[in-house]
Order: structure tokens, then sequence, then C-alpha cells
């Protein structure tokens, strides 16, 4: 709420990009599943290659929103942490392990940015070639 009051530009890209990376993350395995079968079992690799090639991109839309977001929850885990101890909802005694469980949420999406990058990659090596 309080990126969205200043206009936080990161968070104003990830609201963007979201019903691309929806609708990517949900057809992508289905095109790069679809498409590889085509290519082994039936031989079709012009299709079934294209369908590869646009499961990829789709994809791809699902990475780029990890890597808008990261920086949009960090924020968000840093706003929350001087929030917390300007409004009164938490001592500054108690600030540590309040700051180690924002800090672990916050790595959260680090982690599946990583997953997805890691993913991308797989796809581009395991598929990046079929057309040669």
């Amino acid at each position: 709420a309080i990126q969205q009051a200043k206009n936080y530009a990161p968070l104003t890209m990830r609201n963007a990009i979201v019903p691309f990376a929806m609708t990517g993350g949900q057809l992508s395995t289905w095109l790069i599943m679809g498409g590889a079968l085509l290519v082994f079992l039936a031989g079709a690799t012009a299709f079934g290659g294209m369908l590869i090639q646009i499961g990829i991109v789709a994809f791809a839309a699902v990475v780029l929103f990890q890597l808008i977001n990261l920086p949009v929850e960090f924020d968000a885990s840093s706003r929350a942490k001087a929030a917390l101890v300007e409004y009164g909802m938490v001592h500054e005694s108690e600030m540590k392990p309040v700051r180690s469980v924002l800090s672990a949420a916050a790595m959260t999406y680090v982690a599946a940015t990583l997953i997805a990058v890691a993913q991308l990659v797989y796809f581009l090596l395991q598929f990046g070639g079929l057309n040669e």
C-alpha cells in the first residue's frame, strides 16, 4: 500500500506485466511439453519446434516478472521494518527477530527467481538448437 501511494516505479512495472506472466506461466509448460511430444514422437519438428519456442518465450515472461518483482519485495520488507517501529507496532528492542523474519520472506523471492532462471536456461539448453 505504501509503495502504491508513493508510485514506486518497480511496482508499477510489476503490475503491468502480471497478465503476461500469468498467461505465460499457465501456457508455457503445456506448449513446451506438447511441442516436445510432437517432435519426439511424431517427428513433426517444424510445428513442434514452433510450439516449444512459443512456450519458452511465454516462460521468459514469468522470469521477467520474477526479476522485476525482486526489488518490489525487498523494498516492501524495508518499508515494513521502518513502519513497524515508526507506528509503534514493534519496539526497537524487538526488531532483531522481525528483521530476520522479513529478510527470510524476501529471500523466498530470490529462491523463486533463481529457480525460474535455472528452468529457463534448462529449456534453452534442451530445446534451443532444435531447428538446427
